[in-house]
């Protein structure tokens, strides 16, 4: 069975010879997966460079402790082909950061490609460049979708125009190779793919809440409690404010 993706009434990328760019903001407390997955596909995209931006020129350590290292600040890097928004607990920090917002809603306006992982689809959200356009994100947060005027669809990846959006974590390389086929041609993810030997057969089969068992959803559910109600009452917030 194929990765489940949608494409809106909006075409997606279309297939170009010219050299690319791509930008991937990292921040602190980020989950690194949403971004290093996706990098290992795209830094691989023929023609194609890649730079790793962060709010200032300093290390920034990811929710394990991995320290990541931006080449260039936000104020520097200009705009991008490609801008990559990974998500994890420090998306939360970035809600409300004018500077990082106006990069992404920048990035749409200017009609380049916004991609975004996990719950650095809350981060786009909150930049106001969700609304009406079909959107996934990790499955804690789909709920929370609604609030930013994003329109749920129940999909691993999601292509809606120029933006293309990611389900959890791993959803970032199945998303990656999408994009790569949609830029490049599908021969050039395919051998990506066979490079990366992108052949997934996990050992156990609870990656999602239907297939989890229940003692493992509800210890999950005890860990996330603090961060899902702190995004929560933001999405809250959000959508109050467009009421205003």
């Amino acid at each position: 069975m194929g990765i489940p993706l949608i494409v809106s009434e909006r075409s997606g990328p279309q297939i170009t010879r010219r050299p690319l760019s791509v930008g991937c903001l990292i921040f602190a407390q980020m989950d690194q997966i949403d971004f290093t997955g996706p990098f290992e596909v795209l830094s691989r995209m023929p023609d194609t460079t890649v730079q790793i931006v962060g709010k200032e020129m300093a290390t920034v350590r990811d929710m394990q402790g991995l320290q990541l290292i931006p080449e260039v600040s936000i104020v520097e890097a200009g705009t991008f082909d490609v801008l990559l928004v990974p998500g994890g607990y420090g998306q939360q920090a970035l809600m409300r950061d004018e500077e990082v917002l106006g990069v992404i809603r920048k990035q749409v306006k200017m009609e380049r490609i916004l991609f975004s992982v996990c719950t650095g689809a809350l981060l786009c959200g909150a930049s106001g460049v969700l609304v009406g356009r079909q959107v996934t994100t990790h499955w804690s947060a789909r709920h929370l979708m609604p609030y930013y005027g994003a329109v749920l669809a129940d999909a691993r990846v999601v292509v809606d125009g120029n933006i293309i959006t990611a389900a959890g974590v791993t959803a970032g390389l199945d998303a990656a190779l999408v994009l790569v086929s949609l830029l490049r041609g599908d021969a050039a993810a395919q051998e990506i793919q066979l490079a990366i030997e992108y052949a997934p057969n996990p050992v156990f089969h609870s990656g999602t809440p239907n297939s989890a068992p229940a003692e493992v959803l509800g210890s999950f559910q005890r860990k996330y409690d603090s961060i899902g109600a702190a995004r929560e009452a933001e999405a809250i917030r959000y959508a109050a404010k467009d009421l205003r």
